[in-house]
């Protein structure tokens, strides 16, 4: 993302999309009642009843007040629908429209008010998300995935076959090979910051005996596990070992946060969960961070009860807490779901 013009103070932000990740920052950043001014393709009708009508497409600048957000994780495009507040003369205010936001456009976004955690969200993606490969592995199986400050995506695994020491007709095998060739194609194509190889007993020190390239070796961080595959890769995001490594990760990140919540939960001390008791602890001005799922956000939308949450939000901030944004994707969100999607961690006991 790169922003062109920035004035908080007055509520405006100019920002110009370039990539995908920034289209998943900004789903999160905007919300109903927002400005969004860009340009936008819409249909015109020409010719009348008795001529054959064509439909000719043009590119004009319009501003919505947003009304609904849809964005799913994969996919190249932001929709943002609203009531038209500004365009040209022969569209009417008050019409519906949406601007489908891809990477190249330039939008303006006018807010009442930006919250920290949504300016925190607007300096992320200015920045390179660090990413991560991390490959699960065990005597005949591996699975490759890739972190990123969005969560992470399993890129490949398979099984294969090593040398079985203790049976005399060996064959060649070349799992090790396959793993490692694998390993250096993806720190090529995603110029990773970090390779991370965990597996049970002692297959990962075998695996690094066979990599003979001292930059690849430069990357690596040795972890254990007790599985492989997906389990296994939750399992390596909570092991103490990789926290510095993925200490500006936002998968690593949330899932402590949560981690902490369930913590407090379980000593029945400074914290509180669910829309009832977390909108008890904002108003009473005790939550030290207000933890939110992306998934209540989106479900809110939907419902058009977002203004609440939003409210919970903005008065949370007011008190000095801190907000934090979870994704239900990754393992901490699907624990703060759990728990009806909202929880505060306290400053003390209510």
């Amino acid at each position: 993302m790169k922003i062109i013009k920035s004035n908080y103070k007055h509520g405006e932000l100019v920002i110009k999309i370039e990539n995908l990740n920034d289209l998943w920052y900004l789903s999160q950043v905007l919300e109903p009642r927002d400005i969004v001014k860009g340009k936008t393709e819409r249909k015109i009708s020409i010719g009348g009843k008795e001529e054959k009508r064509q439909i000719k497409r043009v590119w004009i600048t319009l501003s919505l007040e947003v009304e609904k957000i849809e964005f799913h994780k994969y996919s190249d495009v932001l929709r943002v629908s609203g009531k038209i507040t500004e365009g040209t003369d022969d569209i009417p205010h008050g019409q519906y429209h949406t601007i489908n936001v891809e990477p190249g456009i330039i939008l303006t976004i006018t807010k009442v008010e930006w919250l920290d955690y949504q300016k925190k969200y607007i300096k992320e993606s200015l920045e390179n998300a660090p990413e991560f490969l991390l490959c699960v592995l065990d005597r005949d199986e591996a699975c490759f995935a890739l972190l990123t400050g969005q969560g992470y995506r399993i890129l490949s695994s398979f099984k294969g076959e090593v040398e079985n020491k203790r049976v005399k007709d060996k064959k060649p095998t070349h799992f090790y090979g396959d793993v490692i060739k694998l390993i250096e194609d993806y720190n090529k194509r995603h110029k990773v910051k970090s390779i991370i190889i965990a597996s049970p007993s002692f297959w990962k020190e075998d695996l690094l005996k066979e990599i003979k390239s001292p930059e690849l070796k430069q990357k690596i961080i040795q972890a254990t596990c007790n599985h492989t595959g997906q389990q296994g890769i939750n399992e390596v995001l909570k092991r103490d070992e990789l926290q510095t490594a993925l200490k500006e990760d936002r998968i690593s990140h949330e899932m402590v946060i949560v981690e902490q919540l369930l913590k407090e939960i379980s000593l029945d001390k400074n914290a509180a969960y669910g829309m009832k008791e977390t909108i008890k602890a904002t108003n009473a001005g005790a939550v030290l961070t207000l933890l939110v799922t992306d998934e209540l956000i989106r479900e809110t939308r939907q419902k058009e009860t977002y203004a609440g949450l939003a409210n919970i939000m903005k008065a949370a901030q007011h008190s000095g807490a801190k907000i934090e944004i979870i994704e239900s994707e990754n393992p901490g969100g699907k624990k703060l779901d759990g728990l009806g999607g909202i929880g505060a961690i306290l400053r003390y006991k209510l």
